[in-house]
């Protein structure tokens, strides 16, 4: 690492119907304490077209430079197009760690480009830091029972970071920065694969990963019907429904819905869980959860210890109970 005086993180910028993504706001608030730690800058990467608006929310929102590359081929994630130009704005930036979400773009892009900048990568991570001025980076391992601190003795580190871990800093008017453009230099006949069509699921009510409150269902739920139960709760209680992995797999609940280590993150203030064992590669994904309750017919289960609150019973005659006494209760 060069000298602490010059340190810089980059953050990959990701947007959504042109609005700059929660998990990217995380990840400036991170970058921003991780390069005041050492009087360093944030630089964010920002790919597509029409950035001009959210290169500024970027710098609100903690970055002191937005390097901005616009072509009609960046407006969605194409490794063919994004590895090599990002690889490009990592050596003109010369950064010393690029911190990318733990999503479907960020798991793709973030070990093609460790492989295209001749470094290393940790996926997944819970927590950045900056220590002896090395980046020390946890993340879950063996299923999500432990958790392993790496560092690289190469540069630049490399770091997907799940969501929710982080706050984001709130919007500053007031900062300012610079933005500066750089040419795209696409070469078409690289591109090796198209886009045929893009189909996203149907969104029924708020981003699991925005939600206060979470309804979430496992194994126990014994089919899919048993979610429309927790779904009369979650409406109840102005919330979303979530899932572990196994009705995910099992088809009884839309794959978007799966939290856990190889699911979303998410950090309601409430999250009730009904018929989850409360395995590792789950808790994982809701751990950090300002309250969690257990509903489960194991008094056993593992998920109780996890537990502020606890149900031993049928959720099929426990949450109708429950949503009666809401209702109630809100009037």
């Amino acid at each position: 690492m060069r000298g602490a005086d010059s340190l810089c993180v980059l953050v990959v910028a990701e947007t959504l119907q042109g609005k700059t993504t929660s998990p990217t706001c995380e990840l400036l608030g991170l970058a921003r304490c991780l390069a005041d730690q050492a009087g360093g800058t944030v630089v964010a990467a920002l790919l597509g077209s029409g950035g001009d608006a959210v290169a500024q929310e970027l710098i609100t929102r903690g970055a002191d430079k937005v390097l901005v590359a616009e072509h009609a081929l960046l407006g969605e994630y194409h490794a063919d197009a994004w590895v090599p130009l990002i690889a490009r704005i990592c050596r003109q930036a010369a950064c010393d760690a690029i911190l990318l979400s733990h999503n479907a773009v960020g798991a793709d892009l973030a070990p093609r480009l460790a492989f295209r900048l001749g470094t290393a990568v940790a996926t997944g991570c819970v927590e950045v830091a900056l220590s002896a001025g090395r980046f020390t980076l946890t993340r879950p391992c063996y299923g999500g029972n432990a958790r392993e601190v790496v560092a690289f003795k190469t540069t630049p580190a490399i770091a997907t970071v799940r969501p929710g871990c982080y706050d984001a800093l709130a919007a500053d008017a007031s900062r300012s920065g610079t933005v500066e453009q750089v040419p795209p230099e696409l070469d078409a006949t690289a591109i090796r694969t198209r886009i045929v069509a893009r189909k996203r699921d149907a969104a029924d009510g708020m981003r699991l990963e925005d939600a206060k409150v979470i309804v979430a269902g496992g194994r126990g739920l014994n089919g899919a019907d048993g979610f429309g139960v927790l779904a009369e709760l979650a409406r109840a209680l102005g919330g979303a429904v979530g899932a572990s992995r196994v009705p995910c797999d099992l088809g009884w609940c839309p794959r978007s819905w799966q939290i856990g280590l190889t699911g979303r993150t998410v950090t309601p203030e409430l999250y009730i869980a009904v018929g989850i064992s409360g395995a590792g590669h789950h808790m994982a994904g809701c751990g950090n959860a300002r309250t969690i309750v257990a509903i489960n017919t194991d008094p056993e289960a593992a998920i109780f210890r996890e537990a502020r609150y606890g149900v031993v019973g049928d959720f099929q005659q426990f949450i109708p109970a429950f949503v009666s006494e809401v209702q109630r209760l809100s009037g």
